[in-house]
C-alpha cells in the first residue's frame, strides 16, 4: 500500500546540505517526512516543480514592520505579505516600534498580533537598553524572542546605547548572540554639519566610514571582554572586513542586498529613496563587501526592510527619513547576482537559511531534512523578470529596484507545508507562528 503524504513537491532540483539534485519531498503535518523518489506515493496535493529549484525557506533576520505605532507605513500583515511574495518564509522583526519592544509585555503583544495574522513565521528582537539590563536573561528566552538588539547609533530614547559601559552591561547579561547597529554616535553628532540641505548624496559624507569602523572596533573589544557573542548588522564599509575577519571568535556579520548592489552614484537617480543607515557608499565599499563575501567574512544576508511612504521620502534631505523596502526583493536581487557568477547558489542558501539557523539556534528550520519544518522557497533560476513598484506588496508600495531586470525569480513560498504564495498570488490565509529557538526551549 503506497505511503500517503499531505503534500509532495515533485521533480524539483532540491538544494540542501548534501548538494543539489532532482528529488521529491514529502510533507506530513507541516514537517518534511521524506526526500527521494516518491513517484509511487500518494498525497493530498502534489505540486509539479519540474524545471524549478527548491531551496530551504529563506529567513530574513532584519526587518522593520512598523507595528505598533507607524502602521501607515507597514504592519505585520502587509510586511509579511511582502515577505512571502518574495519567497521569504521567516523574519526577525526589529524593536524600534511605538511602544518600543523592550519588555515581556510588549514582546507578548507583538507575538499575539503576529500569530495567524502574519503570512510567514516570525521572531522579534528585544531592544537592549540601560533600563532593562537586569531583565535580559529572562527577555532573551521568552517565546518569540530572536534575542537582544542594541542600537549604538541611529536611534532615539532609551533604545540608544552609545556608551561602552552600557554596551558592556548588556553583553554581561546575554547568553544568546546579540545584534548591533554599529555606528559611533559621538562621531555622528560631531559631523552633522556635513549634511547639505537638499542633497542626499551628503548622507554618506556625514555618516562616514570612520563612524562605522570606530564603533565596530569598540564593539569587538567589549564583546571579548564580556566573552559574549555578537552579530554586527548591515556592514557597509570595506575597512570593517579586516576587523571582522580577525574577530570570528566573537562576531558574526550581516550584509544587505542594497549594500551589495547600489553605490553612491545612485543618489543622483534615486535621491532620498537611497537614504539608509548606515549609508550606501562609494563603489569601493560595495566591491570590498563582495570580496568579504567571497572570503567568507560576511555570514548572512538581511534586507533591513524599513519602509516609509513616498510622501515621507519626498521631504528634502535631511528631513527625509532613512529606510527603504527590501524583504520582497532580497531573493530576486540576490538570485540575479548568483546568475551573474558573484556567488554560488549554495552560498546563497547558507547565507539565508542554514546560516541564520546556525548563528541564532533556530529550531527545525534552515535545512531540507526529515524532521525539519516544511519551509521552502521555490525559484525559477532562468526566469527573467523586471522588478516594478506595482509588484511590491508592502504598504509603502515602492522599491529602489523599480525597473531592474533580474534573472532568477521566486515562484512559490511554503511555510510549514502550507502554500503561502504560488506564481505571484497569495494562496493560503495567514498562518504565521513564532519561530522556536534551541537556547530558549
Amino acid at each position: 500500500m503506497p505511503v500517503t503524504y499531505d503534500l509532495i513537491l515533485s521533480d524539483g532540483d532540491v538544494v540542501n546540505q548534501d548538494g543539489a539534485g532532482q528529488r521529491d519531498i514529502g510533507v506530513t503535518a507541516g514537517r518534511i517526512a521524506a526526500i527521494g523518489d516518491l513517484s509511487r506515493a500518494s498525497a493530498g496535493e502534489r505540486v509539479d516543480c519540474r524545471g524549478l529549484t527548491i531551496l530551504p525557506g529563506v529567513i530574513d533576520t532584519q526587518v522593520h514592520f512598523r507595528e505598533p505605532g507607524a502602521t501607515h507605513k507597514e504592519d505585520l500583515e502587509t510586511g509579511s505579505r511582502a515577505a512571502v511574495m518574495g519567497g521569504v518564509t521567516g523574519v526577525f522583526e526589529m524593536p524600534n516600534t511605538n511602544p518600543l519592544t523592550t519588555d515581556a509585555a510588549t514582546l507578548a503583544d507583538k507575538v499575539a498580533r503576529g500569530t495567524h495574522r502574519m503570512h510567514c513565521d516570525f521572531a522579534f528582537w528585544v531592544g537592549g537598553t540601560h533600563d532593562n539590563v537586569k531583565d535580559i536573561p529572562e527577555l532573551e528566552r521568552l517565546p518569540g524572542a530572536a534575542g537582544i538588539k542594541v542600537f549604538m547609533g541611529s536611534s532615539t530614547g532609551s533604545l540608544l546605547v552609545a556608551d561602552d559601559a552600557g554596551v558592556a552591561a548588556i553583553l554581561g547579561q546575554t547568553r544568546r548572540r546579540a545584534a548591533f547597529h554599529s555606528e559611533d554616535e559621538a562621531r555622528l553628532d560631531s559631523r552633522k554639519g556635513e549634511r547639505i540641505e537638499g542633497d542626499p548624496a551628503s548622507h554618506p559624507v556625514w555618516r562616514d566610514e570612520i563612524a562605522a569602523v570606530q564603533c565596530t572596533q569598540r564593539l569587538i573589544r567589549i564583546a571579548r571582554q564580556q566573552r559574549a557573542a555578537i552579530h554586527v548588522l548591515h556592514i557597509s564599509t570595506e575597512e570593517e572586513l579586516a576587523l571582522l575577519a580577525d574577530a570570528k571568535d566573537v562576531a558574526s556579520a550581516e550584509v544587505t542586498p542594497h549594500h551589495l548592489t547600489l553605490t553612491a552614484d545612485d543618489y543622483a537617480r534615486l535621491g532620498t529613496k537611497l537614504q539608509m543607515n548606515p549609508p550606501v557608499r562609494a563603489a569601493r565599499h560595495r566591491d570590498g563587501l563582495w570580496r568579504g563575501l567571497a572570503q567568507g567574512v560576511l555570514d548572512i544576508l538581511g534586507s533591513d526592510h524599513a519602509p516609509h511612504t513616498l510622501e515621507e521620502k519626498a521631504k528634502p534631505y535631511p528631513q527625509s527619513p532613512s529606510g527603504m523596502t527590501g524583504v520582497q526583493t532580497l531573493v530576486p536581487v540576490m538570485l540575479d547576482h548568483v546568475n551573474a557568477g558573484r556567488l554560488t547558489l549554495a552560498r546563497f542558501v547558507d547565507m539565508t537559511s542554514a546560516g541564520p539557523a546556525r548563528l541564532f539556534g533556530i529550531a527545525r528550520k534552515g535545512r531540507i531534512a526529515v524532521g525539519y519544518d516544511a519551509d521552502f522557497t521555490v525559484v525559477d533560476m532562468k526566469r527573467r523578470q523586471t522588478i516594478a513598484n506595482d509588484w511590491i506588496a508592502s504598504r509603502s508600495q515602492w522599491t529602489p529596484h523599480d525597473g531592474r531586470q533580474v534573472t532568477g525569480w521566486p515562484v512559490g513560498t511554503f511555510v510549514r507545508g502550507a502554500k503561502a504564495m504560488w506564481e505571484g498570488e497569495l494562496v493560503t490565509p495567514a498562518q504565521g507562528e513564532a519561530i522556536r529557538f534551541i537556547q530558549a526551549l
